[in-house]
C-alpha cells in the first residue's frame, strides 16, 4: 500500500517548524541551565544578596514590581528610540554626503572619530547643564551620539563597496551622481546600514540608561537601579537590570526584524 505524498506546503511547514525549534531551543535550554547553576551557586555557597542575589529572588522582585519595571522601560525606551532614530538619520545622511564629496569625507573623519571616544560620563552632565535637569533632551542626545558613530561608519563602508564595473556602467549611461547613488550605491549599502543599526540598537538603550545615572528627571531604569541599590534592595535593583536586558533585546530584535523585512522585499 503506497503512502500518500506530502504536499509542498506541508514539507515547508515541517521544515519551518523544525528550523524554528533548532534556532530557539538551544539558547532557551542554555539559559535554563545557566539560571539553575546560578541559583545553585548562590545557595550552596550562601552568597550574600548585596554581592549577588539568586535568580529566583530577582524573578520574585520582578513579578512583584512588574508595573514599576515596565514604567521604567517605557521612559528609557522612549529616550533610546528617539536617539536611535535621530542618530541613524544623521549618520546615514552624512555618510551619503561623505561618499559623494571626498572633501567632506576628509573633514568629517576626524570629527566622527572624536565623537566615538567621547565618554558618556563626561558628556551627560554637560548636556544636563545646557538643556536643564528636568528635560529628557540630554538622554536622547547621548543615545543619538552613540547611535550615530556605528551607523555612519557602516553606511560609509557600504557606500564604498560598489564594484567599479557598476560605476562604469552608470557613467556610460551618463547618469548623475544622485542617480548612480540611488540605483547602485544605496542598494549595495543596505546590508551595511542594517549592520550598523543592529549594533546601534543596543547602544541606544545602554547610552540612555547610563545617562540616567548622572541627573535628569526621575524615571527610567537607570534611576530606578540606583534608588533600589542605595536602599539596599538588591533583588529589586537586579529586577530593573533584568528589565534593561529585556529592553535591549526588544530593540535588537526590532532592528533584526526590520532588516529581514526589507531584505525579503528587496529585489534580488
Amino acid at each position: 500500500m503506497s503512502t500518500p505524498a506530502s504536499t509542498p506546503g506541508s514539507v515547508r511547514g515541517g521544515r519551518g517548524a523544525s528550523g524554528l525549534a533548532r534556532t530557539v531551543l538551544p539558547p532557551v535550554l542554555l539559559g535554563v541551565v545557566a539560571i539553575l547553576l546560578w541559583q545553585g551557586f548562590v545557595t550552596v555557597l550562601a552568597v550574600k544578596p548585596f554581592i549577588l542575589p539568586g535568580p529566583f529572588a530577582i524573578g520574585e522582585q520582578f513579578g512583584i514590581n512588574l508595573q514599576n519595571v515596565v514604567n521604567g522601560m517605557v521612559v528609557t525606551g522612549r529616550n533610546a528610540l528617539i536617539g536611535l532614530v535621530l542618530g541613524a538619520i544623521v549618520g546615514v545622511l552624512l555618510a551619503i554626503l561623505s561618499a559623494l564629496l571626498p572633501i567632506l569625507d576628509e573633514m568629517a573623519a576626524p570629527i566622527v572619530a572624536a565623537f566615538a571616544v567621547v565618554p558618556i560620563v563626561a558628556l551627560a552632565p554637560v548636556l544636563y547643564t545646557m538643556f536643564g535637569a528636568n528635560a529628557e533632551t540630554a538622554r536622547q542626545l547621548v543615545a543619538a551620539l552613540a547611535v550615530f558613530v556605528p551607523v555612519y561608519f557602516n553606511t560609509l563602508k557600504g557606500l564604498r563597496m560598489v564594484r567599479p564595473v557598476h560605476r562604469d556602467l552608470m557613467r556610460s549611461y551618463a547618469a548623475s551622481s544622485w542617480q548612480a547613488t540611488k540605483t547602485v550605491t544605496l542598494p549595495t549599502a543596505v546590508p551595511f546600514v542594517f549592520t550598523g543599526l543592529r549594533i546601534a540598537s543596543s547602544l541606544a538603550v545602554i547610552s540612555a540608561l547610563i545617562a540616567e545615572y548622572f541627573g535628569g528627571p526621575v524615571g527610567g531604569l537607570g534611576k530606578s537601579i540606583t534608588s533600589a541599590a542605595s536602599s539596599s534592595n538588591y533583588g529589586l535593583a537586579w529586577a530593573y537590570v533584568l528589565g534593561s536586558i529585556i529592553l535591549g533585546l526588544l530593540f535588537y530584535c526590532a532592528a533584526l526584524g526590520l532588516e529581514k523585512l526589507v531584505s525579503r522585499r528587496a529585489p534580488a
